[in-house]
């Protein structure tokens, strides 16, 4: 991509830049690689540095409203201090670790609606210039891919996807926002609950899976929202199966009396989240997910046109404002 600003300012006949990623998703907590592929202009440049962010397209909550924003999550100097001749062409290969917390993008190669990018910065001659932005594609931990599998083979459905600015409290989180994943009860459960919200935060040490669940309120009571949280191992070998479905049948029979709203202080229950809340589909990500569950629903399911063109505009869009 040509530098849209540094030819403005150093004349027509600039260096360009390409970002090419290692193919493949990338998993949380693994390594990022990839090389930055330099060719000089119509003159010799002196490449001071050359630096990567990781970029998230977040969404936040402002009273009744909700705006989306870029986030930038981790920065990375990967080379600089050499002089790009004319008309050379010059590689920095790289590779990065990725921060536990990356949100995942795909599942069994079909798209989440999550909006991961790599931004490339060069400061050239004294002036930076963002000159490059390419996808990020982030596929699930083993623990994570085994947590919705099992959702799905218990009846739960895929409806969406995004990522929430602020902090779920009582947790190690590090990251300013976290994923959530909405999906849609079973028949058994679909009188108790209006849909289970999903958030993984990993660490090194293993993995937090957050739930919530929206409840459907009664004839005299109105609905309100529980949540609970589970730490697991990530290559623990557990029947998921009977696991997750406790860990539902725990998430919608923990009442009111006992401490299950916002708030509460026990490590295990009553997670809350500050500086954002935890409902509706965001950026209007839908994949369908068949009824065969929910690994097989998104595999087999059509992806909803909107996920596509979503993530299409905001790196077209991006690339515009450069």
């Amino acid at each position: 991509m040509v530098f849209k600003r540094l030819l403005g300012s150093l004349g027509v006949g600039g260096p360009t830049v390409d970002t090419v990623l290692r193919s493949g998703p990338a998993t949380p907590g693994g390594s990022l690689a990839g090389e930055v592929r330099l060719k000089g202009g119509d003159s010799d440049f002196d490449i001071e540095e050359i630096t990567l962010e990781l970029v998230a397209r977040v969404e936040a909550e402002h009273g009744e409203g909700e705006s989306e924003g870029t986030v930038a999550f981790d920065r990375f100097t990967v080379g600089g201090g050499f002089r790009l001749g004319t008309g050379a062409e010059h590689a920095v290969p790289f590779s990065l670790p990725l921060h536990w917390e990356t949100p995942v993008t795909e599942l069994y190669g079909q798209p989440l609606g999550i909006v991961l990018g790599v931004r490339t910065e060069l400061a050239v001659a004294g002036a930076k210039d963002k000159g490059d932005l390419d996808q990020l594609t982030v596929g699930p931990l083993p623990a994570q891919e085994a947590v919705l599998e099992a959702l799905g083979q218990l009846g739960f459905g895929f409806r969406s996807a995004d990522l929430e600015y602020g902090r779920i409290g009582g947790t190690g989180q590090r990251l300013p926002f976290y994923q959530e994943i909405e999906l849609t009860p079973p028949a058994q459960y679909a009188h108790q609950v209006n849909e289970i919200e999903l958030t993984f935060l990993a660490s090194p040490a293993g993995m937090d899976v957050v739930l919530e669940a929206d409840k459907r309120g009664g004839l005299f009571s109105e609905g309100r929202d529980t949540l609970t949280r589970f730490t697991v191992g990530h290559h623990d070998a557990r029947d998921w199966n009977a696991e997750v479905d406790g860990w539902i049948r725990q998430l919608i029979e923990y009442r009111l009396g006992h401490g299950a709203a916002h708030g509460h202080d026990d490590p295990s229950h009553g997670t809350h989240h500050e500086g954002g809340h935890r409902s509706g589909p965001g950026m209007g990500t839908v994949v369908a997910a068949g009824a065969a569950g929910l690994a097989v629903g998104v595999v087999g399911g059509m992806v909803a046109a909107e996920v596509v063109d979503e993530v299409g505009d905001f790196f077209e869009g991006d690339a515009e404002e450069e």
